[in-house]
């Protein structure tokens, strides 16, 4: 008996079967067309809703210079640093809610010990808001 040989190299099938995936693609396709009109129903919430904008322009900053001689001038006039605390608190009380900016320009060769004295005065008198001019 002869017996037929089969071709011992038979070719493999390289080729993925995309037929299930297919399958289940389109399944779940009609699943979220049936689901989609449940979750876009609107939902009631409620917003916080933002405080109104003050419109009110600041203060202009308070401007203070120091010179190299250490002397102190507000606004163009000589002042005393012990006279300093009564002018801030007093422009805070003006200015109300509005942040006052204290702006101080002080020489290169002005002693450090006025410039901290000025700090002080200015921190204690409750000025949060202080940049120096270079």
């Amino acid at each position: 008996m002869a017996f037929a040989q089969a071709d011992s190299r038979q070719d493999a099938i390289s080729e993925m079967n995309i037929t299930p995936l297919v399958d289940v693609m389109l399944v779940m396709l009609v699943i979220f067309m049936i689901a989609a009109p449940v979750f876009s129903q609107a939902i009631p919430l409620t917003l916080p809703q933002t405080p109104p904008i003050n419109r009110e322009s600041p203060p202009p900053p308070i401007e203070l210079r120091i010179d190299a001689a250490g002397e102190v001038f507000l606004g163009g006039q000589p002042m005393p640093v012990s006279a300093l605390s009564s002018v801030f608190s007093a422009e805070l009380e003006r200015a109300g809610s509005q942040p006052v900016i204290l702006s101080i320009d002080a020489n290169g060769e002005a002693d450090y010990q006025v410039v901290a004295r000025v700090l002080a005065v200015a921190q204690n008198s409750g000025l949060g808001n202080i940049r120096f001019k270079h």
